[in-house]
């Protein structure tokens, strides 16, 4: 298997797991603020990526030369964080989630800007087709809703917290310097820890650990094990494979597998027709493996 395959597996397991934060998520939201809950996620995630680390690659002195890279990363992955959760206090998920497509368009710019990659005609067209199925499905294959669609001040936080996501990508091989994914993810998830601690403090100090709910802790480890320490191993892992346009159209997959979370946990079955936005997903992926094999 080539380098640039593995990428899109590491991307394709990344969507999946990256779903499932979204199902448990809004369980567990009303009971904790999301600063307090992102901080502790993020000290876990860095605790066991850390542990990873050391029992294999080993944490080198020198990657941690010029720190100011983690702190740079760590802040603009966390910025995306806080600004969604502050983006979702007024805004509807749905017009966040549509908000979230335009993810992979920004990354494509930020990738010509950073690392002078180009985006060709056909990843060009790929990346339309997805952003098209990943609305469809988003909007559950109603034209009405879409056509309702308004920009809200909720809506304009969180763009600037997708704008923070779509620089993050090429900015891992842009500041990389030759350390193993699961090192520069350690990094990184210290610095995201400690700017989230910091903003949260408040936050944090005024929760009532004891009390929450089972549902929380079960969401706090599931974000911290799965939809943090290993996926952000993951999209480090592809990044340094794949352009970062490529690394972020796996996010038009999400909408199709919060689908099947939420199948999986509630029986809620979509309507059919919301199966073509998820075919034109499919058909966006495919034409970016063949892009990438040729």
């Amino acid at each position: 298997m080539s380098d640039s395959l593995r990428g899109h597996l590491a991307m394709l397991c990344f969507s999946s797991l990256v779903a499932g934060s979204f199902s448990l998520g809004v369980l567990a939201a009303p009971h904790i603020a999301p600063a307090a809950l992102n901080a502790l996620r993020f000290f876990l995630a860095a605790l066991m990526v850390g542990a990873a680390a050391w029992a294999t690659t080993g944490i080198p002195r020198s990657a941690f030369r010029a720190p100011w890279r983690y702190l740079l990363m760590g802040g603009v992955f966390a910025s995306y964080f806080v600004l969604m959760f502050e983006g979702l206090k007024t805004a509807h998920p749905v017009s966040a989630a549509a908000v979230f497509t335009l993810v992979p368009v920004m990354s494509a710019g930020f990738g010509w800007l950073l690392l002078r990659q180009i985006t060709t005609r056909r990843m060009a067209l790929a990346l339309s087709i997805g952003a098209v199925g990943a609305v469809w499905v988003i909007f559950r294959a109603d034209l009405a809703a879409l056509l309702r669609f308004e920009i809200g001040r909720g809506e304009w936080v969180y763009f600037w917290g997708c704008v923070a996501h779509a620089l993050y990508t090429p900015m891992v091989p842009r500041l990389n310097r030759g350390e193993p994914a699961v090192v520069f993810s350690f990094g990184m998830l210290c610095a995201a820890c400690l700017t989230v601690t910091i903003y949260g403090f408040n936050d944090i100090v005024a929760t009532d650990w004891a009390a929450l709910p089972p549902i929380v802790w079960v969401t706090i480890l599931y974000v911290a094990v799965f939809a943090s320490a290993v996926t952000f191993v993951l999209m480090q892992y592809a990044s340094l494979r794949l352009p970062s346009a490529k690394v972020m159209a796996y996010t038009y997959l999400v909408p199709s597998w919060v689908i099947l979370w939420e199948i999986a946990m509630h029986g809620d079955l979509p309507p059919l027709a919301i199966l073509g936005g998820v075919a034109l997903t499919m058909v966006s992926l495919l034409m970016l493996l063949k892009n990438e094999q040729a």
